[in-house]
């Protein structure tokens, strides 16, 4: 008897313990992929709160302390608070019309009549840039009668909000770092939040410009991206909602304190990490490559950005002999930078050959946005500021190489290091007193830069030859504090 109920307690427990593993496999296959990724057109904490009236608040917008970080459903908002770039919003019913170059916004049906409104926007990030901004389409935004919506039926449905950007137009398409600043970056703090579920609605479509940023492109959305003015696409396209524009916090920037999510530069940094390597290794690899390239401390990897063309460093080999005898393990890295008639390598190859080195050196350029694929906290960069750049080479990549970690040097070169110094006559103001040379013709305001100029001239028109003593303490600064940092 004892033997019996023993084992009619056992068969109890083993048909509890067959339910049990049954309710979680069964919360496993269904319930956990909408619990651990909330869409934002359904209604979450994350997504949606309850309006006035019973209305529906979106949060398409990350930006803490925005007007339009509570939108109401079926309403615009736009953002034209930031110096750099404005931001509109739409939620709703969100409907193109090429021929107008417009995004529509429809009631729902049997809503009350509402007052068309109308906001008109250039989605890029330098607002304050007249000459580029003329370049950029303007796009009108208008809430749309209901008795329209038959002229402008649904040819493809999207389940995901528009993000309409200028893609390759302004600067854009012309190197990595307005690639990047103007463009990805801003895409990124704009979107990410969405994690992938949305619609890039490009005003400026390029092949070129789609191939070469291919990657971080399906990174940023999990969806097509859509050429809203070339390849003569008419449909009418219909979205959830919809993104003009971006955000922009600076020279690749990214201002923990202006988004809800708190994210940082490091999370851009491990966001190119997972679009450029697998899956299965992009978080075994930053651990994996920080052994192997540190594995022998007293030999940092050093890779020497080379460029051709312009701003090109003449005694290259002589520097990269002096790294040696430094105590480098010295490469060269080539991105195509400098024109020249070089042709830029895959965006994933120089992604692949930057995250081999502990630290880069190289003269100011696009090319140093590569900087982005350092390893945070351990890496170092050293950039030569030719003669007349050194304040905007500060600005431009050594302020965000140190908001990423990365140890930074400047070598400032001197007035004979540089080839204007052979092409103007001694104490030339171009070669004597640059500040003084760049200003516009007449001002006597600091920071009143002829720009055409400083490009003709400091960007476009010297070389530069190091002093290979000085810029020899530079190397042994940076490789003391790279063993440092592996210590």
């Amino acid at each position: 008897m004892e033997d019996n109920a023993a084992v009619k307690s056992t068969g109890r427990k083993w048909r509890r313990l067959v339910q049990l593993v049954g309710v979680i496999l069964f919360f496993l296959l269904y319930a956990a992929p909408f619990s651990t990724m909330p869409s934002p057109y359904v209604s979450t904490a994350d997504s949606f709160a309850a309006g006035g009236g019973g209305a529906l608040v979106v949060s398409l917008d990350n930006q803490v302390g925005s007007p339009c970080a509570s939108l109401r459903n079926h309403s615009i908002c736009c953002d034209r608070s930031d110096a750099n770039a404005d931001v509109c919003f739409m939620a709703g019913d969100v409907r193109t019309d090429a021929a107008s170059l417009s995004l529509l916004l429809f009631p729902p049906p049997g809503a009350a009549t509402v007052d068309v409104k109308e906001e008109r926007i250039k989605p890029y990030t330098r607002k304050w840039d007249g000459k580029v901004m003329g370049e950029i389409p303007e796009l009108r935004l208008r809430v749309a009668a209901a008795p329209e919506a038959a002229a402008h039926r649904c040819d493809v449905r999207h389940n995901a909000p528009a993000h309409v950007a200028a893609a390759a137009g302004g600067y854009n398409g012309h190197n990595y770092f307005h690639a990047f600043n103007d463009g990805l970056l801003p895409s990124w703090l704009t979107v990410q939040h969405l994690r992938r579920r949305v619609v890039l609605a490009a005003l400026s479509y390029n092949p070129r410009w789609a191939n070469t940023y291919a990657e971080v492109i399906s990174g940023l959305s999990e969806h097509p991206v859509v050429d809203l003015l070339g390849g003569g696409d008419t449909r009418t396209h219909c979205f959830p909602g919809a993104i003009v524009g971006t955000r922009f916090h600076g020279y690749l920037a990214v201002d923990p304190a202006r988004l809800r999510d708190r994210k940082t530069i490091l999370d851009f940094h491990h966001f190119l990490a997972g679009v450029f390597e697998p899956p299965s290794t992009s978080t075994s690899t930053s651990s994996s490559s920080q052994v192997s390239s540190s594995s022998s401390s007293s030999k940092p990897r050093l890779g020497i950005v080379s460029r051709r063309g312009t701003r090109v460093i003449e005694n290259e080999e002589a520097v990269a002999r002096l790294a040696a005898s430094a105590g480098f393990d010295v490469g060269v890295v080539g991105t195509g930078g400098g024109g020249g008639g070089s042709r830029a390598p895959p965006l994933s190859a120089v992604y692949a050959s930057v995250r081999g080195y502990d630290a880069l050196v190289g003269v100011h350029g696009s090319d140093l946005t590569s900087f982005l694929f350092l390893r945070p906290g351990r890496g170092a960069l050293a950039q030569v500021a030719p003669l007349g750049v050194a304040g905007l080479s500060r600005e431009l990549f050594g302020a965000p190489a140190a908001r990423m970690g990365l140890h930074y040097e400047q070598y400032d070169v001197a007035a004979g290091e540089s080839s204007l110094s052979r092409r103007y006559p001694e104490g030339h103001v171009v070669v004597a007193d640059p500040e003084r040379a760049k200003r516009r013709r007449g001002s006597d305001r600091e920071g009143d830069w002829d720009w055409d100029f400083i490009g003709r001239v400091y960007l476009n028109g010297q070389n530069v030859s190091l002093d290979l003593d000085r810029f020899g303490k530079t190397l042994a600064r940076m490789r003391s504090r790279l063993l440092h940092a592996v210590d």
